[in-house]
């Protein structure tokens, strides 16, 4: 007999003291550790190796540099913001990172994913406050320009009510309202981290983030479509934005600027082109050919030179100011505004830098702190949005050139940033000419990886049909409805699905594997054999409330007798014995003898003495998983048919220990449980 340990009873309160006196109490020592563990470049940057790191470091910074710089700008359109901004907050986030961050390779700044997010927002809050969302329409007011005073008067009027001053134009406004939802995001990752709420991350399956980046990759590639082909139409916002407005883009077509349309053809061939000779021979170059780079400084200078934007009314980026604006408080009260639309925005941020820093600290063999992580993205997210910049995320495709070029640490990052800072300060009004066709092209392009997961669908499906079912509803839903949608009806969908499967789990009757003590299902695998006059049921989830009724009914199926049918028609037969021989007729109702009665009192005739239950897939019982197998002990009972439990784990036993189930003093315990189905069985032999 196995006997359980006896586990000291642990005093919780006193626990829980103990910890907050060692938690409070402040020491030279702790106070370190804490400075330490709070910016870890204090641990490794003195153990930092310069000649064996440097030049991997400052290769891989270069890169990611050049390829940043034409990223940034793009983005800027799926913001709804001026490209200096994503250049401030590339700058900001690569620098913060560097200082708090646990992963040495993962490459934190804007991404496409986050930068839709915060455009949705911003195009919502322009719009309540009546600015036209056309990215051609004449300035708002405070911008120099003359407006009819109906739309100057909307305008302040709703400037005012949002606590802004009257003067801040169009682009003041969409910055304010991007800051402060940045702002509330950072707040929401730094609370996170502070009461340990990390294991929010576990409820986004993988299927669930798949498909949630597939369905935003959609919107964004809809969204760019009409800079691809020249035309000015609404920026539509709410629910069902991508059918919206692909309508509008075919109601417009005719509209087409045949000079974008060429130029996005020419841009599309060269960056795939360029982008699958790279992914074809990347293992012969030594770093990423720089293609986007190359094709926004030759595509600026034929815009400049030939005068697309005069000619041809090529719509282009603009001005792009140089050096940095001073920097400015989050408005409090636009914070209460996007404060609901802020809390998704710092969930997948984390979820995505989480996943990401853990995935290459596998691959590399350290260590990342999930909790630090959540603190490093958090203030990547409060400290910038002081200096006018939005929010921001691990990106997959850039962390993968940066281990590829031969990043060792996060002093990449530090070069990156000073290549952003050379062009902040120097080289972006050099921009002005360039087409936002050409930014267009590269967004789409970067969107690649997330497309090809359709590709993916059949062997996912072949995989796991629900998993499938999870990605195909969430990027559904992220695509037709909204993205904040699309994330919550993936997590919904998911935990329904899992819910669902534990409500009707596969439950089998055992046949005994020929000469050995092992038992398996009897429909799944050949030439196992029965055991007389004893069943064994399995069944492969927790028992609990929701499916009770499914264990009772999946039992009673496979054994062929629901005892409380057997057991109510009993009743019933020999009630109308009882009326016969008290009318003094010695004949049953089946007209038989008395002596023969006991023959027909099971019009049914039973196969089994004994039911052995297999509760090694039963994880957990809770008071109606208890009282179930109570009822299912005491109907079979009442049939001279014993139930026998195997397999049950120390926490399915003391469940059971508690609800009564082996009587007050558990005297039958050893004849009720066995750590086998052929202890079990081998019981049921002896005890016919």
């Amino acid at each position: 007999l196995m006997e359980r340990k006896t586990h000291v009873k642990i005093n919780r309160k006193e626990v829980i003291l103990a910890k907050l006196r060692r938690s409070c109490s402040c020491t030279p020592q702790k106070l370190k550790n804490f400075v330490m563990d709070f910016f870890p470049v204090l641990r490794w940057l003195p153990k930092y190796q310069c000649k064996e790191y440097i030049w991997g470091d400052v290769m891989s910074g270069l890169v990611i540099g050049i390829i940043l710089v034409p990223q940034a700008i793009a983005y800027s359109l799926l913001a709804g913001l001026k490209p200096i901004y994503s250049l401030y907050t590339s700058f900001f986030a690569n620098i913060i990172y560097f200082l708090m961050g646990t992963s040495r390779h993962v490459s934190v700044g804007i991404f496409s994913l986050i930068s839709l997010m915060v455009g949705q927002v911003v195009d919502r809050e322009l719009l309540l406050a009546g600015f036209d969302l056309n990215d051609d329409a004449p300035p708002a007011l405070g911008d120099g320009s003359q407006q009819n005073d109906s739309l100057s008067n909307t305008t302040a009027f709703n400037l005012t009510i949002a606590g802004i001053n009257a003067e801040c134009g169009k682009e003041c406004y969409a910055i304010g309202i991007a800051t402060a939802l940045t702002f509330v995001a950072g707040v929401y990752q730094v609370l996170m981290g502070i009461f340990r709420l990390g294991f929010v991350s576990m409820y986004l399956s993988e299927s669930v983030l798949d498909g949630f980046a597939t369905g935003a990759s959609l919107t964004i590639l809809t969204a760019q479509v009409k800079y691809l082909i020249g035309i000015k139409i609404p920026r539509s916002q709410g629910h069902g934005m991508l059918v919206i407005t692909w309508i509008n883009i075919l109601r417009n077509i005719s509209q087409a600027n045949l000079c974008d349309v060429i130029t996005s053809a020419i841009c599309i061939v060269v960056l795939v082109t360029a982008k699958e000779l790279g992914d074809r021979y990347k293992h012969k170059l030594k770093f990423p050919l720089p293609t986007e780079l190359v094709v926004i400084v030759v595509a600026t200078l034929v815009s400049h030179y030939g005068k697309l934007n005069e000619v041809y009314a090529s719509s282009v980026s603009g001005a792009i100011p140089t050096g940095f604006i001073p920097p400015k408080v989050p408005e409090f009260s636009l914070m209460l505004r996007v404060a609901v639309d802020a809390l998704p925005l710092a969930i997948v941020s984390f979820v995505f830098t989480v996943s990401l820093s853990e995935m290459f600290a596998k691959k590399y063999a350290y260590t990342i702190r999930a909790n630090q992580e959540m603190f490093a993205v958090g203030f990547c997210n409060i400290i910038p949005s002081f200096f006018h910049c939005f929010a921001t995320s691990a990106a997959l495709a850039k962390t993968l050139v940066k281990t590829s070029t031969g990043c060792q640490t996060q002093i990449s990052g530090v070069i990156s940033a000073m290549v952003v800072l050379l062009v902040l300060l120097f080289l972006a009004p050099l921009f002005y000419s360039l087409q936002k066709c050409v930014l267009a092209c590269i967004i789409i392009v970067s969107l690649r990886g997330a497309l090809r997961k359709f590709r993916d669908v059949p062997a996912r499906y072949h995989v796991n049909k629900v998993d499938t079912l999870v990605w195909v509803v969430t990027m559904s839903a992220s695509a037709l409805v909204s993205t904040e949608v699309g994330l919550l009806v993936g997590i919904v969908f998911s935990m329904l699905c899992i819910i669902v499967r534990t409500q009707r789990p596969r439950t089998a009757l055992l046949g005994q594997i020929q000469d050995t003590s092992f038992y398996e299902d009897d429909l799944e695998y050949e030439n196992l054999s029965t055991v007389p006059k004893v069943k064994i049921f399995r069944f492969e989830a927790p028992l609990y409330y929701a499916n009770r009724n499914y264990f009772l009914k999946s039992l009673y199926r496979l054994t062929n007798l629901d005892p409380n049918l057997e057991a109510a028609r009993r009743k019933k037969y020999e009630k109308k014995e009882k009326q016969h021989l008290k009318k003094g007729n010695h004949k049953t109702a089946n007209g038989l003898g008395i002596g023969e009665t006991t023959l027909q009192l099971v019009p049914k005739q039973i196969d089994f003495q004994a039911l052995v239950v297999d509760c090694s897939s039963i994880s957990f019982l809770d008071t109606t998983g208890v009282n179930t197998l109570k009822e299912v002990l005491k109907d079979y009972k009442n049939l001279n048919i014993s139930v026998l439990l195997a397999c049950c784990n120390p926490s399915v036993i003391d469940s059971l220990k508690r609800g009564g189930y082996f009587g007050r003093d558990f005297g039958c315990m050893q004849e009720m449980l066995f750590y086998s189905i052929h202890n079990a069985v081998l019981f049921a032999k002896d005890h016919k």
